[in-house]
């Protein structure tokens, strides 16, 4: 414990505060929620409420290879955020772009072959059977006026 305190930490391409703890800094982490950095401090022998910033290098080294490949860790498929991938077939686990890159992939396959989700996504409406009478409006609201006497 002779190194000093880091400010901001990098771990997976991305600037994490050294001050947080483990657990919830890695949350910062786009597909990374704080249940999966508890878990992946827990596989890893890290204590997941130590500030980020008085892990030694070996630690952030060993944390940053983890955090990339989640399925090196032993974790069920069920846990990880894209089980059965349909182009590779395989359980994976995204983070960052990846994520936000194959979601996007994902809904525009769904407009291209019209299912009904694909068309919600179209419209511009809920997709997972949500009420849709009073809620999720958008535009100008219109007042009502009062009624002169």
């Amino acid at each position: 414990m002779s190194e000093e305190f880091k400010p901001i930490v990098r771990i997976a391409d991305v600037d994490l505060r050294g001050d947080k703890s483990v657990a919830y800094a890695l949350a910062d982490i786009k597909g990374i929620g704080v249940n999966t950095a508890f878990a992946a401090c827990r596989k890893l022998n890290i204590d997941p409420l130590k500030k980020l910033g008085t892990l030694s290098e070996a630690e952030i080294k060993r944390l940053d290879a983890a955090v990339r490949d989640l399925r090196k860790l032993g974790f069920p498929g069920w846990f990880l955020n894209r089980p059965r991938d349909p182009e590779l077939g395989e359980d994976l686990h995204l983070i960052g772009s990846d994520l936000l890159v194959k979601v996007k992939m994902d809904i525009e396959l769904l407009k291209k072959i019209r299912c009904w989700r694909g068309v919600r996504h179209m419209l511009g409406l809920k997709v997972r059977g949500q009420r849709t009478r009073t809620t999720g409006r958008t535009g100008i609201t219109v007042g009502v006026r009062r009624r002169k006497k």
